[in-house]
């Protein structure tokens, strides 16, 4: 079949586009650090909507790998991937492994993942719990941990707006809108409270 190494079995066998579109996703954050950043994010994203699409853009690691000068990779949401395996109890190593793709680890507010306390998936204390691990990983392994917002809309009352889509697109929950607006330096600070100095 004109494979010569296990590499091009991997890439030319295993990861084909169909098999990339039916694997489980992860949400990412992609920065471009500068002009040749700026053109592999634009890569990665044509990439995600032509080659690799299904029911939402998607690229596999590899691609990423391929064009990742000039991109500042962060860890994302809960829908990232190492919050996932925190919350799905990986082991240490593979949790560590994770890590070391990333340039940076992100926490978020408490308020923003309050639909997974709603679904008896977590208490808020243990999505505290969660963060500070997160960055104590990021101490530990060297890399920089951020506290962001997850920003979706400006003001706390463009909540509403948000929700109108999301009853649009059948989601369930969509009247219970996590605070995903954009927070003062301030109040950052008394999001993260709990981490104490």
């Amino acid at each position: 079949q004109g494979f010569e190494t296990l590499d091009d079995i991997v890439e030319k066998a295993v990861m084909t586009p169909e098999a990339i579109m039916r694997m489980p996703t992860y949400h990412i954050i992609l920065l471009a650090a500068n002009e040749v950043g700026r053109i592999n994010l634009y890569r990665l994203i044509s990439m995600a909507h032509v080659k690799y699409f299904a029911r939402r853009p998607r690229f596999p690691r590899s691609e990423i790998m391929k064009y990742r000068e000039g991109l500042i990779i962060g860890s994302a949401c809960e829908a990232g991937e190492l919050f996932r395996a925190i919350t799905g109890g990986e082991s240490d190593d593979e949790i560590a492994k994770i890590v070391s793709f990333y340039d940076y680890l992100e926490i978020q507010p408490t308020g923003n993942n309050m639909f997974l306390v709603r679904q008896e998936r977590c208490t808020v204390k243990q999505l505290q719990e969660h963060n500070r691990k997160i960055y104590e990983l990021g101490k530990k392994l060297g890399k920089l941990t951020v506290a962001t917002c997850d920003v979706h809309f400006l003001h706390p009352e463009d909540a509403q707006l948000r929700a109108i889509l999301q009853a649009g697109q059948n989601y369930s929950d969509a009247d219970q809108q996590a605070p995903l607006y954009f927070r003062t330096t301030e109040e950052m600070l008394k999001e993260f409270e709990y981490f104490g100095k």
